[in-house]
Formats: C-alpha cells, structure tokens, sequence
C-alpha cells in the first residue's frame, strides 16, 4: 500500500489491520470521486464482514497491553498524532477538498480542530492518570472509596463524509486516551483523508492491533461492525435511519452506543438584533460546508419589524458568493459532496415548487460542472412542510417572521430535533435567556458556531444519545469503578 494517495491511479483493496495493510476479503470496489471536477479520483473496496471479524480479533489481542499503557504514555501518542497530521497540513488539507468539495480554506479549518482535538485528549489521558484511586469519602468513619475509570474495551467507530479528519478526532481521540483499541470505519464516500491516518498512526509507534481502520460501505463493514460481538461498544454520526438500525444491533449484548444523528436548527433574529452580524451569521449556518452540517441553521425566526430588511440582506449576500473549484481561493462555497447527495437537495427544491414555495433569491449561476446547489432563501414556509420540518443538508434555508421572543422559541422547539440553535439579539443577556429555553444541546449567542476540544457537542430528541467533545468525550469510553475498604492506620 504506497504511503500517500496518487489521486486518478489508486485502487485500494487493502485494510490497515495489526500494523499493517492487508488485502480485503471483498472482490467488489466503489469509485471515489472528485464532486467538483466530477472524475473519479480513486476506488476503494467495499469491505466484507471477515475484513470486520480480522480487525476486531487484532484489537482484542491488543487490548489489555493498551488498556494497561500509563494514561501519560497514552497521551504522548495522542500528541505524535497531532504531529504528524501537521506534518501534513497543506496535502491532507488538499486531499479533504478534493475528496469532499469544501473550499480549502475550511479544510484547513477542519484539520486544525482535529489537530487540537488530538493534543486536548493527550493532555486530558494525563489528567486521567492523576485522578486514579483518589481516596474519597465512603460514608462511615472506618471506611474510604477509591474511584477508578476503566477503558470500556474494543469500540466501533463510524464517521460520516461531511466533516473528514474532524468527526473522526472527536471519536479516536477520546478513545484511545481512555485505554480503548478501536476499530474505525470512515466514510466510504470521503475515505481518502481518513486512509492516511494509517500512515500517520504507524509514525506514532502506536502497538499493533491498537488502532484498526476499514475501508467500505455500510454492507461489507458498517453493519457487521455494528453486530459484530466483539465490540464493547460503538459510536456513530450520520443519519438518523442508519443511527436507529445501529442501536438495534448494539442491543445485541446491551452494549452501550453514543450517536450523533440529525438536526433541523433554528437560528432566533430578534427585533433588536445587529442586522449585519444576524446576516453573517445566517450565512454561515446554511452555506458553510455548502450547509451540509447537521448544526446547519436552517431554520430562520426572524422579528417582524427587522424581517424585510434582513430577508434583503441575506439575498444581497447569497448573490455575492462565488461558486468554484473548491481550491480556487476566491471560492466561497463548493460543490455538495456527490451526484446523490445533489439530487436529494435538489428533490426539495422541486418539492418547494410543488408546495407553491418560491425563493426571491437572485439565483447564481450555476458553474458548468461540480455537483452544485444553488443558495436559496424561501419565505413564509408553512410549519406543516417538508422543507420547515426535515433535515434538507444543503443550503436552502427557510424563514417565518414571529411577532415575539415566546413565538420564536414555541416554533424553535417544534421539532423532532434539538442538536443546535443561534441566537442573535442586541443584549448578550436576552440572547441567553432565550437559549435557556431552547431544547437543543448547544446554542450560540451572537457567535458563530464552535465547537471546540472542550466544549460539548450532541443533541436532545433526535438528535442522538450522549455527548462528544471535553470531559463527556473522554467517559464516553470509560467504565466507572468504586472500591470501598476499611481504612488502613
């Protein structure tokens, strides 16, 4: 298996198990492509369920030597990690453009939080070793407790196409500060930049069998890992479809599962809100990523008295942006990240059409190839819709104008949903007032959305069960363990 990727040559059929490339046990390949120059770039192979069964027997065997590794050792990999994907900015930043069709420079932005990520969870693997066995108070006078946190064991890691590199540091990091050995299954639609952390993990020196990744597609890997009884635990981010059909088979064996899953998020306008920093961003939160985000603001509450001036703006903005090659630095958006996921969005602009919904937006053109969406806001879009109610994940963005703060957060939380919400307003304090009740698990207040290493990322309803990111992140993978015993004088 050559070190790094020779984009139009490539064929993998290899899986990076114990160390080491391996041939897949599939014969069948599925063509990687290029979403803005629409070429196939490379074909990866589909995976089989015995390539699973290799990958987990390697991380088995390689679990109780990790899960015994001190935390801080663990930490200096983690902090190897991070080196190495330095080490590799500009290409990696490079490759996760060409494979997904983000703009470079928010594949750049990708790699530094996955940087970050690695270095927070080295540090946080540390502080895990210092917190070990602390003596605590167990309730009668002869007695102490100790509470100590052990890896949970083997985990399945699955990551969607949207966010390469980022989706998967807020999983691996974690886990393998927390002693687990993990077998990770990309994207098979944006699996180029993942492929290299194989490369960048045998830098590191990380044992054999540690770390185990897949290459395919939700037949030959995403399932049999899901089922597979070897794994102590999985973690998925993706739609809410495959995310229920995960749970199910994780309840074969109670194993627990942490999912990140859909949104529809509103983005709350207030009367007194700053109009340019309220159309920034609602830029932001729908054609960032070519609002293929789950925390995509894609639903806009907007005052009455500031809601024409704003829908103005908004319009003014979207016919400024330039559409292009994702490499090209004057481009502000790019191409939705394949055909498939072109004609779903594509389907709701028809559906609008249908449901009488016109867009006033001046449409952009659109470029002669790449698989492109063109922005759109559509107004006074029923609650009852299709387009208010399901997540779209592409940059149509639907709006209603509310006449207060209590009709903004009763329609907000009218949703399956609650990952996200924005809300801007022109007092920081009535901003978060009106986040207190929002039923969602992160709200930004006239701020565009971060997610830092230790922050908190997850949502209610849903949205998915449990939280990524800070401390939540790291017990996401560990078992708690209280031990009681007399007091020794």
């Amino acid at each position: 298996m050559p070190a790094s990727i020779n984009i139009y040559n490539d064929t993998l059929s290899e899986q990076f198990i114990d160390n080491a490339w391996v041939p897949s046990k599939s014969e069948t390949h599925r063509p990687v492509f290029d979403p803005y120059r629409e070429i196939r770039i490379a074909e990866v192979t589909c995976g089989d369920p015995a390539d699973v069964d290799a990958a987990v027997v390697a991380a088995r065997r390689a679990l109780p030597g990790w899960r015994t590794t001190p935390e801080a050792k663990r930490g200096e990999y983690l902090q190897a990690i991070a080196a190495g994907l330095e080490s590799r900015r500009q290409p990696l930043a490079e490759l996760s453009s060409r494979n997904n069709g983000k703009p470079l420079a928010e594949a750049y932005q990708d790699l530094d939080d996955a940087i970050a990520c690695y270095r927070y969870y080295a540090k946080a693997a540390v502080a895990l070793g210092q917190r070990q066995g602390k003596v605590e108070d167990a309730g009668q006078p002869d007695l102490e407790a100790r509470h100590y946190w052990d890896a949970i064991g083997v985990v399945g890691l699955i990551t969607p196409w949207n966010f390469p590199l980022v989706s998967s540091a807020w999983k691996l990091a974690p886990a393998l500060a927390a002693g687990c050995t993990v077998v990770f299954k990309p994207s098979e639609i944006t699996p180029l930049p993942e492929q290299m952390l194989a490369e960048v993990v045998m830098e590191a020196g990380l044992p054999s069998g540690v770390f185990n990744l897949l290459l395919g597609d939700g037949e030959g890997i995403g399932a049999p890992l899901s089922r597979h009884p070897g794994i102590d635990k999985l973690s998925f981010t993706g739609s809410n479809p495959v995310g229920e059909a995960v749970m199910r088979a994780a309840s074969q064996g109670v194993r627990p599962v942490s999912l990140e899953l859909g949104g529809k998020s509103p983005i709350i306008v207030t009367e007194d809100a700053d109009l340019e920093l309220a159309r920034d961003l609602v830029m932001a939160g729908i054609c960032y990523n070519a609002g293929q985000m789950c925390s995509a603001t894609s639903r806009l509450l907007v005052h009455e008295r500031l809601a024409d001036d704003l829908y103005a703006a908004i319009d003014t903005a979207m016919a400024a942006l330039h559409l292009g090659d994702p490499l090209a630095a004057e481009t502000d958006m790019g191409p939705l990240v394949s055909a498939a996921q072109r004609d779903r969005v594509q389907a709701y602009v028809a559906l609008a059409a249908e449901e009488e919904l016109y867009s006033e937006t001046p449409l952009l053109a659109r470029p002669k190839r790449g698989f492109f969406v063109v922005p759109r806001l559509y107004r006074k879009v029923p609650t009852t819709s299709r387009l208010w109610q399901e997540e779209i994940f592409g940059p149509l963005l639907c709006a209603r104008r509310v006449s207060d703060d209590a009709e903004a957060v009763d329609l907000a939380n009218d949703s399956d949903f609650g990952l996200a919400a924005t809300v801007v307003a022109g007092d920081p304090d009535h901003a978060e007032s009106i986040a207190r009740r929002l039923e969602v698990g992160n709200v930004w207040c006239n701020s565009e959305q971060l997610a830092p290493p230790q922050g908190s990322w997850g949502g209610m309803k849903c949205s998915g069960i449990g939280r990524e990111l800070g401390d939540s992140g790291l017990d996401a993978y560990l078992e708690l363990k209280r031990i009681t015993r007399p007091i020794k004088y």
